[in-house]
C-alpha cells in the first residue's frame, strides 16, 4: 500500500451533522478499499482562505494521512469532485524514502 496525504475544504455554512456525514462517508471508503490512517485524522476548522472560492471567505479545512491503493484515489477523488459541500481538495502520494 502506499501513503498518501488529503486535504479538502468544506463549505463553512454547513450544518454540523452535514460535516461529519461528509467526513463519515470519506472514512468509509478508504475503509471499503482496504485503507487505513497512518496518523490522527487532523481538522484544521474554520479558517480565512487568501482569495474567494464560490462567494465563501472562509473554509472549514481537513488534513488526513493514509495508505491504501490506487483505487482508493480515484474513488476519493470521483466522490469529492460530484459533492456539492467541498470546495477544493487535493491528494498527494507521499515519497518512498
Amino acid at each position: 500500500m502506499r501513503e498518501y496525504e488529503m486535504m479538502f475544504i468544506i463549505k463553512p455554512d454547513l450544518a454540523e451533522e452535514e460535516i461529519t456525514e461528509i467526513k463519515d462517508r470519506l472514512r468509509k471508503i478508504i475503509d471499503d478499499f482496504g485503507g487505513e490512517f497512518t496518523d490522527e485524522v487532523a481538522g484544521w476548522g474554520r479558517k480565512r482562505m487568501a482569495y474567494r472560492i464560490e462567494d465563501y471567505a472562509e473554509g472549514i479545512y481537513s488534513l488526513w494521512h493514509f495508505k491504501g491503493q490506487p483505487e482508493t484515489v480515484q474513488e476519493l477523488d470521483r466522490v469529492i469532485k460530484i459533492s456539492d459541500s467541498l470546495m477544493r481538495h487535493i491528494i498527494i502520494r507521499k515519497d518512498e524514502k
